[in-house]
């Protein structure tokens, strides 16, 4: 069973909360390999609390202070970070066949080390991606970039889900990358357990249609 890796077109646009909703609606575990910056929490920690009894959150393969790059925070602490660390990690996490729901850190091209790079741990672990994006200005060309990406890599795009509200051009952007829209969550004030399981339930459906 491939695990479905959560990636976005940038830093804050609300993976973690789609990582939790998509967990919740599976009944999936949760791990975000690489934590990079944790002075108010830990992604994992957040997901925890969001999600019930059903999903077991994992610990980091690589848990960084510093909230930057993880190539750079993991440089801060003498830390060289390695796919094959990380893979021998979720072999063991995964050994009980359980859907996983991975989170990464920001986008596609973040670099974990030197020559390696986000979209390069997704290949490695073989896995289905779920595109985050936030509807903001230039969130256009963001996403259309991150699409062409996923495209000219050939990876296993399993569609758009999108956050908040700015204008209304989701349908453009899943009409010019060529993939399709799972879901649209809407702008909340704050998130809270319930908010999480209501949109859960509601994108439940379209997953198991695709999975």
């Amino acid at each position: 069973m491939k695990p479905i890796f959560i990636t976005g077109i940038g830093t804050g646009v609300g993976k973690t909360v789609v990582a939790a909703i998509v967990a919740e609606a599976l009944g999936a575990d949760y791990w975000k390999p690489v934590q990079a910056g944790f002075a108010e929490g830990t992604d994992g920690m957040w997901v925890r609390s969001m999600t019930s009894d059903q999903t077991k959150v994992y610990p980091e393969a690589y848990k960084l202070a510093m909230a930057a790059s993880p190539h750079i925070a993991a440089r801060a602490e003498g830390i060289n970070i390695h796919l094959s660390t990380i893979i021998e990690f979720f072999s063991v996490i995964s050994a009980n066949r359980k859907r996983f729901v991975i989170e990464g850190a920001g986008g596609l091209m973040v670099p974990l080390s030197e020559d390696k790079f986000m979209i390069d741990l997704i290949r490695a672990l073989d896995a289905r991606i779920i595109l985050v994006s936030r509807n903001y200005l230039g969130s256009i060309n963001h996403s259309l970039l991150t699409a062409a990406a996923c495209a000219a890599h050939k990876l296993d795009v399993l569609g758009w889900i999108f956050n908040d509200q700015y204008l209304d051009y989701e349908g453009d952007i899943a009409s010019w990358s060529g993939y399709s829209i799972l879901a649209s969550i809407p702008w909340a004030e704050s998130i809270h357990k319930d908010f999480i399981a209501e949109q859960a339930q509601r994108i439940r459906p379209a997953l198991n249609h695709l999975l």
